[in-house]
C-alpha cells in the first residue's frame, strides 16, 4: 500500500548559508559602517535573533534576511517574526521564531482535510507529521496538490513516499 508522511521542516544548512549571506550584505552596506549587527541561531528553543543599532537598522536587516532565505529556496511561513523590542545600550532585536514539525492544531487540520475529501487514503497523526497511505498513489499524488492549494500558515513536504 501506497505512502507519505506530510511534516514541516526546516533545511539547517541552507538557513545557515542565508545567514552567512545576510552577513555579507550588511558588511557591503554603508548605512550599517561601524554599527554593531548581531543573528544568532538557537537550533534548541528554535529561534533566531536579529540585532541592530536603532529601529531602522533592525527592519532593513530583517529585510535582508527575508531576501537572502527566500535566495536559498526556504519558504517565510517557515518564520514567525515578533516585534522590534528595545534591548539594552540602545539595540533593537527582532525575535524570530523557527515553524518546524507539524504542531497538532495543524496535523488535526490536515487529518481533516484529508478525510473530508473523499479521497481514497488514510490519514494518521504520527508525533509531528501526519501518515497518508492509500490504494494508488495518484490518489497520494492528489492529496499533495490539495494541500499545497490549502493556503496553510506553514510550508509542507512530502517525504518518505513509499510504493508497495
Amino acid at each position: 500500500m501506497p505512502s507519505m508522511d506530510v511534516v514541516s521542516r526546516i533545511n539547517f544548512a541552507e538557513l545557515d548559508n542565508a545567514i552567512n549571506n545576510t552577513k555579507k550584505a550588511v558588511q557591503t552596506r554603508f548605512d550599517f559602517r561601524g554599527s554593531p549587527v548581531e543573528i544568532n541561531v538557537d537550533r534548541k528553543e528554535k529561534k533566531l535573533t536579529l540585532v541592530a543599532a536603532d529601529d531602522m537598522k533592525v527592519k532593513a536587516l530583517r529585510e535582508m534576511f527575508e531576501s537572502a532565505v527566500i535566495k536559498r529556496g526556504i519558504s517565510l511561513k517557515s518564520f514567525k517574526f515578533g516585534d522590534p523590542i528595545a534591548g539594552g545600550e540602545g539595540r533593537y532585536r527582532f525575535e524570530v521564531k523557527l515553524k518546524e514539525g507539524l504542531e497538532s492544531d495543524l496535523a488535526k487540520q490536515i487529518s481533516r482535510m484529508i478525510k473530508d475529501s473523499k479521497l481514497k487514503v488514510q490519514a494518521s497523526i504520527q508525533g509531528d507529521e501526519v501518515r497518508v497511505s492509500g490504494k494508488q498513489i495518484d490518489d497520494l499524488q492528489a492529496v499533495m496538490r490539495m494541500l499545497d492549494g490549502a493556503g496553510l500558515e506553514q510550508p509542507l513536504q512530502y517525504v518518505n513516499m513509499k510504493r508497495d
